[in-house]
């Protein structure tokens, strides 16, 4: 301890004696009790008391940080989440005995003095004399309120925490300006209130709710004498009075403060004698906190919303700010997620698809004309352990998700056709086409240089009899890729690219799409929203809606925050959008989607399968609700689908009808139950005679009768597609050809994805 120093060498002390109004002795109390040693630190109180006048007048107490709350669109809870578990509570929603103890202990004289107490400070001066050491301190409980409100507007900046409790007479002096200032304004017991509701009590509980909660699951106001006993102890020491961790130590403790209670005629003595008799009995709830505790397979979901908040400038103009005003929580966020929709995506993830299964699969579902995220589920589940992940494969790379997307295959068509109507393109058009074709060149981009294909790279069909004369309805139900690369090629690559723009189809990476005839067959990897909520337009007949996760959100204090609102504009006209959907109807009623045909309702969508299939899909959509079912590999370990058992069920070949198609057929089926059935406007698209030997037989509900799959799963009975048209695939693939990844026939030099991302397949 410093050596105290006569009353007319403490200059700095006696400026700080001048504002309390007390007397030159009190300045040097304040020394020896607040900062003892503050020679041996070189503390200064020239400058800091110098610069007193200063201070701001008021106190600044930040909002304290506490849980928020997300809820499903029906009220249900979906998850907790805080960077401080808190809940504030009134002063009469807190046991008369914890008020009680937490004032016995800490600050016995609390009601009678005020924001300094001068007989506690000459008490502790003189037991600190006796003792020579600083063994005790003469803070009152309103200047430790101030102290925390430093520490907690300091969040998790440890600099900052540390600044606001170092040993220095300059903070010593602003907690006392500042003590008396909220002294005059609060009165004593809000400041007992906001004590109870911001000090920290241990075991991740801020607030007394909180540690209530805690400790012994109960809310505050049912707190027992010795339940209060035991948590006004903790606050001195919440590591050392531990009691999940140390029992022995916290119940000497919570006896030290009944003993007080008894002592400040609180309680009798009869009353302490038999709670110190008492044995610790803890009912312990575990901290529970982030999207890892969200019910209903939600994680992915509650993910989604947080980084919507955090992403968004809604809420606020930069992204700390936003990230400020979410730990600090407190709020209640009401979401889209529909509880129906949701349990019926989880069922069908389930039913198809094993949590250890080598492929994981993703469901998204949307509303057409709202934007509203309905559902959305993965195999792997959120977490940190075995199997389990933290990449939504649903979403973005912004949002969470996976790096690159995934390759959509065949799914990509319908943009394309999409984007021919627009130029004038007739249904009815017809291409001869070949089963294998070279890509034809030139093709023009939306620049002056158009792409050639100076390496001869060729496309093929799926079936070696699938060539001759189409037209678009025919050549949608079987996925003829020769035809849309002819299609393509004659309205040019810059219309689909105009197209997916507007419709927000853009690689899960945030890249653009290359100007290169292969995206017809979507060799570009994206997000299962994305894919879901551009099917969903045509549902719309024609109008996009941006995605929307949150319905509304209000703050502690029960205000409502600003959110944002889908944005809907039309992208396509409403011909275009039912010619569209007349196609996809097709593809469910005798194409290569029959698997995912409803049978309460009509439905249209489109499948996918990339090249290795190592990316399966079915999208597709009633004119109510839209959905994206991705199968494919999660890591970065690219798994080909062939030979291959998932969820139980061997295939031999995955194919977007034979696994996405039944996934999502049960989830929308699941989703929509009890629901209207409202059907497509469709336009008339004659049928054109078509050169076509056969085509390709319809999905086969057992792949191999030798090897029975569960009841009521489909397989695959589809024959090899052969290899898709125009590969844009990066690195070596078991080939020498380097940057080609094996494929002396890469179309586009110079431009290098992840291995994989081949599509053009159904």
């Amino acid at each position: 301890m410093g050596k105290k120093r006569s009353g007319g060498g403490l200059t700095g002390p006696q400026q700080a004696a001048k504002f309390l109004g007390v007397s030159v002795l009190s300045g040097v109390v304040l020394a020896g009790i607040a900062i003892p040693g503050a020679g041996a630190l070189g503390l200064a109180a020239k400058g800091t008391v110098e610069g007193f006048d200063e201070i701001p007048a008021n106190l600044k107490t930040p909002p304290l940080s506490q849980r928020t709350t997300i809820l499903d669109a029906e009220g249900g809870l979906i998850a907790t989440v805080y960077s401080r578990d808190r809940q504030v509570v009134p002063l009469t929603a807190i046991s008369p005995y914890m008020q009680k103890a937490i004032v016995a202990i800490e600050d016995s004289r609390f009601y009678e003095h005020g924001a300094v107490d001068l007989k506690g400070i000459l008490r502790a001066v003189n037991q600190n004399a006796q003792e020579g050491g600083a063994a005790q301190g003469a803070s009152t409980l309103t200047q430790q309120y101030v102290k925390n409100v430093f520490v907690e507007e300091a969040g998790d900046d440890e600099t900052k925490v540390r600044e606001a409790q170092v040993k220095s007479l300059g903070r010593k002096i602003r907690e006392l300006k500042y003590a008396i200032q909220v002294e005059e304004e609060l009165g004593k017991k809000k400041i007992l209130e906001n004590y109870l509701n911001i000090t920290y009590f241990g075991q991740q509980a801020y607030g007394i709710e909180s540690a209530a909660q805690r400790y012994f699951s109960k809310p505050a106001k049912d707190l027992t004498l010795d339940e209060s006993a035991l948590l006004a102890g903790v606050v001195q020491s919440p590591s050392r009075f531990d009691p999940v961790n140390d029992a022995a130590e916290a119940t000497k403790r919570r006896n030290v403060v009944l003993q007080r209670m008894i002592d400040t005629k609180d309680i009798t003595e009869a009353e302490g004698e038999a709670a110190k008799a008492k044995p610790v009995q803890l009912k312990v709830t575990k901290p529970k906190n982030g999207c890892i505790t969200a019910v209903k397979g939600a994680g992915f979901f509650c993910d989604y919303v947080r980084n919507t908040f955090l992403t968004n400038p809604v809420f606020g103009n930069t992204r700390e700010e936003r990230a400020k005003v979410w730990n600090q929580g407190g709020l209640t966020v009401r979401t889209t997620l529909d509880p129906q929709s949701q349990d019926s995506t989880n069922e069908s993830i389930k039913d198809h698809v094993d949590q250890d299964d080598k492929v994981a699969t993703a469901v998204t579902l949307v509303q057409p004309g709202t934007g509203r995220v309905l559902a959305m589920g993965q195999s792997k589940p959120y977490g940190f352990g075995k199997n389990e992940t933290q990449i939504n494969f649903s979403v973005d790379k912004q949002m969470g998700g996976s790096n690159f997307g995934f390759p959509t295959g065949s799914t990509f068509k319908p943009f394309v056709a999409a984007s021919a109507l627009e130029r004038g393109l007739q249904a009815t058009q017809v291409y001869t086409t070949p089963q294998e074709m070279e890509y034809p060149s030139p093709v023009q981009t939306c620049g002056d240089k158009p792409w050639i294909n100076t390496d001869h790279a060729r496309v093929p069909n799926e079936s070696e009899d699938e060539f001759g004369a189409f037209g678009m309805k025919e050549a949608m139900a079987k996925s003829v890729n020769t035809y849309f690369v002819q299609m393509i090629t004659e309205t040019g690559i810059c219309p689909v690219t105009q197209m997916t723009n507007k419709l927000r189809v853009i690689p899960a990476d945030g890249t653009k799409l290359p100007e290169v005839p292969a995206i017809a067959l979507g060799t570009e990897g994206m997000s299962p929203l994305t894919m879901a909520n551009a099917y969903a337009t045509f549902a719309n007949r024609g109008v996009y809606c941006t995605p929307i996760a949150i319905e509304s959100i209000t703050d502690s204090h029960g205000k409502a925050l600003t959110v944002p609102k889908s944005q809907c504009e039309r992208v396509m006209s409403q011909r275009t959008a039912d010619t569209i959907n007349t196609l996809l109807l097709g593809v469910v009623d005798s194409g290569t989607g029959t698997a995912a045909g409803l049978t309460d309702r009509q439905n249209a969508g489109k499948t996918g399968t990339t090249d290795s299939r190592y990316n399966a899909w079915f999208v597709g959509y009633t004119p109510n609700m839209a959905g994206a079912t991705w199968v494919g590999s999660g890591g970065s370990k690219q798994v080909s689908m062939e030979n291959i058992t998932i969820g139980g069920t061997y295939y031999a070949k995955v194919y977007g009808g034979g696994l996405p198609g039944p996934i999502w057929k049960q989830a929308i089926s699941g989703a929509l139950a009890g629901r209207e059935a409202p059907g497509f406007n469709t336009v008339g698209i004659p049928d054109t005679p078509s050169g076509s030997a056969g085509g390709r037989p319809n999905p086969n509900p057992n792949p191999n009768p030798n090897r029975p799959g569960k009841p009521g799963r489909p397989g695959d009975g589809k024959p090899g597609d052969g290899l898709p048209g125009g590969q844009t695939t990066g690195g070596n693939q078991g080939g020498g050809n380097g940057g080609n990844g094996g494929n002396p026939n890469n179309p586009f030099p110079g431009i290098t994805l992840e291995p994989g991302l081949i599509g053009g397949r159904d």
